[in-house]
């Protein structure tokens, strides 16, 4: 019998941060096949109801139809956050790449607000929605357990998020890339990945990509700038041990 097909890579994360601009990006290159549609995401390792179907049930809704010699690969942004997920992706791929693309906390709570909003989930202004978190998150139904359309402050603590993978995989398994690159150095963002996953580097298919999945107005609404510094003060600590885990080559924010 042949051998169940597993993704040889995931990106984890995190939400609003670009991981729809990678699944396109790697959904170019003839080597690589990307498990599809791109939504819904697979999030098989996240929510308890398709965990609980089995790994054969993951492989074939996403896996069953990659090409014999390509590289094959899923998205589901709310990995990142998971502990549970990140024991369930070990022990099932404990060889697997891991790429996690990280934004300024501070836009990507910002953003998130934003999306909430665009998608009718979020009523109240940024500076009461950051106030009330905590016990929004606590008051979730059962229908945004997974969703946590809230979770504005707390998806920006990295560190944290990632310890329980940098816990469980070889460090040399993890890739860890900022989304500004996304605007910065595209091409070169573009072969950091693929060297990382093992394919020939193909930085021109970085071009013409734009901007993806961006939430309505979010080019045009500016964050209060009271808010932005309350922000990046509380932001210091966690990003320092983002630093200390990621080591100098991460180029934190401000």
């Amino acid at each position: 019998m042949p051998r169940k097909r597993l993704p040889d890579f995931i990106i984890g994360g995190a939400p609003r941060s670009g991981t729809t601009w990678l699944y396109h990006l790697l959904d170019r290159h003839p080597d690589i096949c990307m498990a599809n549609p791109v939504t819904p995401e697979p999030k098989f390792f996240l929510v308890d109801g398709l965990y609980e179907r089995g790994i054969d049930y993951y492989s074939d809704k996403w896996f069953s139809d990659v090409p014999e010699g390509e590289i094959c690969g899923e998205k589901s942004a709310n990995y990142l956050e998971s502990p549970v997920a990140a024991v369930r992706i070990h022990k099932h791929l404990p060889d697997v790449r891991l790429v996690f693309i990280l934004r300024n906390p501070v836009d990507r709570a910002f953003s998130n607000y934003l999306w909430s909003k665009m998608n009718g989930l979020e009523k109240e202004d940024f500076a009461t929605a950051l106030d009330i978190e905590e016990k929004r998150e606590l008051e979730l139904p059962g229908k945004l357990r997974y969703a946590r359309p809230y979770a504005y402050f707390s998806r920006g603590l990295y560190a944290d998020l990632l310890e329980p993978y940098f816990s469980l995989f070889p460090r040399e398994q993890i890739l860890c890339i900022r989304f500004e690159d996304i605007i910065i150095c595209p091409e070169l963002l573009t072969e950091c990945l693929h060297e990382f996953l093992g394919v020939r580097p193909r930085p021109d298919d970085a071009k013409g990509l734009g901007v993806i999945n961006m939430a309505d107005d979010e080019d045009n609404i500016s964050m209060p700038e009271e808010i932005k510094e309350r922000l990046y003060k509380v932001y210091e600590g966690p990003n320092q041990r983002l630093a200390k885990l990621l080591g100098p080559g991460f180029e934190l924010w401000r």
